[in-house]
């Protein structure tokens, strides 16, 4: 492949990697990662509600990783309101899960934006066979894949696996107990998705403009008579 060619995918790979950190950058401070409905159990067993009355029980649920807002409903109209992770609920949800969760977030922010940069300097600049260059561009692609799926996956526990919205739904509650009737991811966590899978996209780009895998061959060292050489 000529060096117009790899040029051309690097700066591609420069741009989806820029276009990764501002897609994750809004999902972090989006409060569009779970949307759900939320059922008044309490009152809907003390009247002994059927399906077509369910309907005044149910109320919604909505939030992101720092805040969000619920409806809740028990026959006598809706209660709104807005609520914040912290301080509000840092004793209610897993807050080391939840902080995790954030770290990953912002450490995939931080590494796409790494990314951006070393794709814009293959295509502009003269990198060596160093984290300047072919292993750099694949490392980094890799590490934001990392830390993009360990966010999802930590963020599933956290809503499926510690019931997080019933948790909301429940706080600050006396009288009635609230049980999550459906709840579905919202665009932001799928955003976070998109972008893991840019990166994926990244680390075959790059192996399309025939930049080989880190340790893929065992090759013979070669003697060198002066500096590095440069990878193109």
């Amino acid at each position: 492949m000529s060096n117009r060619q790899k040029k051309a995918l690097f700066c591609v790979c420069g741009a989806l990697s820029f276009a990764c950190v501002l897609g994750a950058a809004v999902a972090v401070g989006s409060p569009q990662w779970v949307k759900g409905s939320i059922l008044c159990h309490t009152g809907a067993e003390l009247v002994n509600a059927t399906d077509s009355e369910l309907e005044q029980f149910v109320g919604r649920v909505a939030y992101g990783l720092f805040h969000g807002q619920r409806l809740r409903q028990c026959g006598l109209g809706g209660r709104p309101l807005r609520f914040s992770f912290f301080p509000d609920l840092m004793g209610v949800i897993p807050m080391g899960l939840h902080v995790s969760v954030l770290l990953f977030c912002a450490l995939l922010v931080v590494f796409s934006s790494v990314t951006s940069a070393f794709c814009l300097y293959n295509a502009f600049g003269s990198p060596y066979e160093t984290l300047h260059g072919p292993l750099g561009l694949y490392l980094w692609n890799l590490i934001s894949c990392l830390c993009g799926s360990l966010a999802m996956i930590l963020f599933a526990s956290e809503v499926k696996v510690h019931r997080l919205s019933e948790k909301i739904a429940n706080f600050n509650e006396r009288s009635f107990v609230y049980k999550t009737q459906a709840e579905q991811f919202d665009r932001s966590f799928w955003i976070i998705l998109f972008v893991f899978l840019t990166h994926a996209v990244n680390i075959l780009l790059v192996r399309l403009a025939g930049i080989q895998f880190p340790f893929q061959e065992a090759k013979e060292p070669e003697l060198s008579t002066g500096a590095s050489d440069l990878m193109y």
